[in-house]
């Protein structure tokens, strides 16, 4: 190997070892940082569940309603937030189905 092709090759490892020191130095910035936003949430108050929630089926249809925090209702777009007095509603005049788990026609007192 010739002096020009070692030396070339000591650029490249010596760039590598200050790329590799970048990496470790940009690594702990992001584990402090990581640190800091876990500190700073575990100051705030946990966010409370909504009272009351409405299930929809996949075509957007209203199934249940369920008590806010239920387990079994559905995922994301599924489930939505609704007033108590939606709620009522649903469950008494439009004789939508409570959720037999979490018992919302229970807690508001509407059943039959």
């Amino acid at each position: 190997m010739s002096d020009s092709q070692s030396s070339h090759l000591d650029l490249l490892r010596f760039l590598e070892r200050v790329q590799l020191g970048d990496l470790e130095r940009t690594r702990g910035w992001i584990a402090a940082e990581e640190k800091r936003l876990a500190e700073l949430a575990a100051r705030l108050p946990p966010t409370a569940p909504p009272e009351w929630e409405l299930e929809s089926d996949l075509g957007r249809r209203p199934v249940r309603v369920h008590v806010g925090g239920c387990t079994m209702g559905g995922k994301g777009l599924r489930m939505r937030r609704i007033s108590r007095d939606d709620a009522l509603r649903l469950l008494g005049v439009d004789r939508l189905e409570a959720c037999r788990y979490c018992r919302p026609d229970a807690e508001l007192g509407v059943l039959d």
